[in-house]
């Protein structure tokens, strides 16, 4: 069985997101997870709409990050997002963002959603079926 499954995005630092020094705001960096996980939904056919269709949403209950090196404005950003399987009903991501220009890591860091059905919020204690196909289609040799 695969262990993990990686995807990887570039996101051009915007203007609005730098201060005057033109350094990137250390909160755009937990939206670089989020772009990156869209990709990911994106590329594995496993996005947040299709969890929606399904009758779920997969709220963020916890997101760490560590800081390596700046980001400035005008820079590219390769967020490189990677899903580690798990039993347990949640969705566990690590990040590695890198300066496109020298290949520096900028920053690391991880991320857990949780299933809950999107009628009455309930907290899932097991895994969607739904999801446990996805997990055996894209995670099996």
């Amino acid at each position: 069985m695969v262990n993990k499954l990686t995807a990887k995005t570039e996101i051009l630092v915007r203007f609005n997101e730098a201060d005057p020094l033109g350094i990137v705001w250390h909160g755009h960096y937990i939206r670089y997870f989020e772009d990156g996980r869209e990709a990911f939904g994106n590329e594995y056919g496993i996005g947040y709409l299709d969890f929606y269709k399904k009758g779920f949403v997969i709220p963020v209950v916890h997101v760490d990050c560590s800081f390596k090196k700046s980001l400035r404005y005008g820079d590219i950003v390769v967020v490189e997002t990677t899903f580690t399987p798990c039993d347990a009903a949640k969705l566990l991501f690590g990040y590695r963002l890198y300066n496109k220009k020298n290949h520096q890591l900028v920053a690391t860091g991880s991320s857990i959603q949780v299933f809950l059905d999107s009628k009455h919020s309930t907290l899932q204690l097991t895994n969607p079926p739904f999801f446990e196909a996805w997990k055996r289609k894209h995670l099996s040799p």
